[in-house]
């Protein structure tokens, strides 16, 4: 019994520690830090980032001394037979003798050193390595941008639906606070039917969306999850709150913060592919060049009838050979020329997107410097508008309950306050998402 007590202790503890490790408490600042860490786009551009320092190794390894060993041994199942003319063994003129000048089992093994003395192709890929780890790198700062604007979304997703659903309760309190003061005056024949009913409705609308909030709730969570790179059942416990938030991210300043383009990522993206594409054009022409290596190697073989080869006795015949070989590009069919005047085309296309990229870098900086602006004054405004809608619907049940309005007029006060705390609670998330979208696009790195 003290052995099964036991069991059982050592594994509620076990799932205790499981369920605790589970859990985590973020700021919505602190979020962005562990995304950039453990997402899921993060941790493949680290990945990328490795690949392409192999791959730029690999590349410089073509250039270095190349060492390769060779061992063949051969056995002659059925050896083959040359024929000499009978006279030269002491037969009879006119005929021939079968005889066999190769051994039956032979062995020779070699080590050869290579190197390249000169290829322009080998000079332009080496070039083209460092590139393409440049490119590896600059996508990895293109996804933690990416990374930060996801988890901003997510995380304010999240607030903004806690904040839906408390309003939501508070709404359906007073609801049924209403309905159940309107059902007594009914009772006690002082209003019609309609009006309850109406109430009623009105009280179903409101469960009915409170609990779909609740479950998307769930989902915001699980997408939230997804974004930070946790597995989707891991609880968290956001620490930001979403007004503060608001006050945080309300920066007037950036809205004349100045551009500089040369330090976007887009554009240190566009500027690697127009070098990668003259690097393209380069490769074609270098293959107008001759090239140059040279190799020496060092080897030994044998032959024997038996397979005596590492008998202590057994003699081996070794050998040495030392070479240089010139490889001159003479004539293609013009097939060099075609492909570098298509290299020459992809160079002037890169051009082209590149002058298109900084224009649209400077279009995007000037759209998300306007719908930051909007967003704060949506935000003031949905402010502004939430008092007026709370005022006119506290004054619509006073009077309802009078006997002064219907419910018809207590309906709309309601709506129009449903619509306004919608209102408010979106343009909190507006003016977040907004704000990292400018930062963004003025290339403002992560904190």
């Amino acid at each position: 019994m003290r052995k099964y007590m036991y069991s059982v202790f050592v594994l509620f503890f076990t799932g205790y520690i499981i369920a605790q490790e589970k859990e985590m408490s973020l700021s919505m600042q602190e979020a962005i830090e562990y995304a950039i860490k453990n997402s899921y786009d993060n941790k493949v551009s680290l990945n990328d980032i490795e690949a392409a320092k192999k791959k730029k190794w690999e590349t410089t390894t073509i250039g270095l001394p190349q060492i390769n060993g060779k061992v063949d041994y051969q056995n002659w199942l059925k050896q083959q037979v040359s024929f000499l003319p009978a006279e030269f063994t002491g037969g009879e003129p006119g005929t021939f003798t079968p005889v066999r000048f190769v051994p039956e089992q032979t062995m020779n093994a070699s080590v050869t050193l290579t190197q390249l003395l000169f290829d322009g192709s080998y000079l332009v890929g080496l070039q083209s390595a460092k590139t393409y780890l440049k490119i590896s790198e600059q996508a990895k700062e293109k996804t933690e941008l990416a990374t930060r604007e996801a988890v901003v979304n997510a995380y304010g997703n999240v607030l903004v639906t806690e904040e839906a659903i408390e309003i939501l309760k508070n709404n359906k309190k007073v609801l049924e606070k209403n309905l159940n003061e309107t059902q007594k005056i009914y009772d006690n024949g002082l209003t019609e039917l309609e009006n309850v009913e109406q109430l009623q409705i009105t009280l179903g609308n409101i469960e009915n969306t409170l609990r779909n909030t609740e479950r998307l709730k769930e989902i915001a969570y699980q997408m939230l999850n997804v974004s930070l790179g946790n597995p989707i059942e891991t609880r968290l416990n956001l620490t930001s709150n979403l007004e503060n938030l608001v006050v945080e991210n309300t920066d007037l300043s950036l809205l004349a913060a100045p551009f500089t383009i040369d330090n976007h990522i887009d554009f240190k993206i566009a500027q690697n592919d127009r070098e990668s594409k003259r690097l393209l054009m380069k490769l074609e022409q270098s293959k107008f060049l001759p090239s140059l290596s040279a190799f020496v190697n060092y080897g030994a073989n044998t032959n024997s009838d038996t397979f005596s080869f590492f008998n202590a006795n057994h003699r081996w015949f070794d050998y040495s050979l030392l070479g240089v070989s010139l490889n001159v590009p003479i004539f293609s069919s013009f097939g060099r020329s075609s492909r570098t005047a298509q290299a020459k085309i992809a160079l002037e296309n890169a051009d082209i997107r590149l002058e298109e990229a900084k224009q649209k870098l400077n279009l995007q900086v000037q759209r998300a410097k306007s719908e930051y602006q909007l967003g704060i004054e949506n935000y003031e405004t949905a402010k502004k508008n939430l008092a007026l809608a709370e005022r006119i619907e506290k004054k619509q049940e006073i009077k309802f309950f009078e006997g002064i309005s219907s419910s018809f007029d207590l309906l709309q006060a309601q709506n129009q306050l449903y619509t306004q705390q919608n209102n408010y609670v979106q343009s909190m998330l507006n003016v977040i998402a907004k704000k990292v979208q400018l930062e963004n696009a003025l290339n403002i790195p992560l904190k």
